[in-house]
């Protein structure tokens, strides 16, 4: 196929305005190989669709779109999660809320994951530990689409899924834990307006009340849907820490700890139903 661009070059090409990472990440995706296939055929000519469609992506994530939804998947706690606009991306700082989830959830354990989003919490819990029957919630018909199918792939057998603004739709259900990633950004707070967040679900990132109106509200709730014991952890914002220690406190939970990511930034609060 003479003149026609050889895999590495159209690499090189996307790499100038990318970075090699995220070139080769939406080459992967392009051409629906792994790494190792890239590597090996290199000196391969791509089809002129492939091209085409690759240098697409390319000025996609020029334009600031991300590689996540571009890929329409994320790596999180060692697999593969889909993804696209209508949930937030996994990032591994939530890696620990699962962490800590582990560590406290009792064996044959019921978990809800509240504003589940792809269902990257829950799902990896259930995945994790077999044993767990986790139930999945969100607000948002098309996230749960998402968290649907990460389910079906992950961890079919012990979980489910609701559609529930909160906790309105599981009623009298108990369970043992209650873990979520809810909304905590105020409203006017300048990263809304940068990266991979200017492209998310606004719905899924801002809070009320410099961001804390859904965790006070959680906090206040969940004492009513959980078992005698029960641990209630959520993830919340870098300079949120003592804020939600307090709600936590103040709302008569025992055990209240807050814990640090690998950054040294407290990351993650919890404690045991009142």
């Amino acid at each position: 196929m003479p003149g026609a661009k050889t895999i590495a070059a159209l690499q090189a090409e996307a790499q100038a305005a990318v970075g090699r990472l995220e070139a080769r990440a939406l080459l992967r995706h392009q051409l629906g190989c792994d790494e190792a296939w890239l590597i090996a055929h290199g000196d391969e000519a791509c089809a002129e669709a492939d091209v085409q469609a690759f240098r697409a992506l390319v000025a996609r994530r020029v334009a600031g779109e991300p590689v996540a939804y571009l890929t329409g998947s994320r790596e999180f706690f060692g697999r593969e999660f889909a993804v696209n606009s209508a949930v937030l991306i996994p990032r591994p700082e939530t890696e620990m809320l699962v962490e800590l989830a582990l560590q406290r959830a009792p064996q044959g354990a019921s978990v809800l994951d509240l504003g589940a989003g792809s269902g990257c919490i829950g799902v990896t819990l259930a995945a994790e530990r077999p044993d767990l029957r986790v139930t999945l919630v969100d607000v948002s018909a098309e996230a749960l689409t998402v968290a649907r199918a990460n389910a079906l792939r992950w961890a079919a057998a012990n979980t489910a899924l609701l559609l529930s603004d909160w906790f309105a739709g599981v009623r009298e259900l108990r369970f043992d834990m209650i873990v979520s990633n809810p909304p905590y950004i105020a409203a006017g707070d300048v990263h809304l307006a940068q990266g991979d967040l200017r492209f998310e679900p606004r719905m899924a990132l801002v809070a009320a009340d410099d961001g804390l109106a859904d965790i006070r509200h959680i906090v206040n709730a969940a004492p009513g849907h959980l078992e005698s014991g029960g641990w209630l952890l959520f993830e919340h914002g870098f300079d949120q820490h003592a804020a939600c220690t307090g709600l936590l406190q103040q709302a008569g939970y025992r055990d209240v700890f807050s814990a640090r990511d690998l950054a040294g930034i407290e990351r993650v609060s919890g404690g045991r139903r009142p």
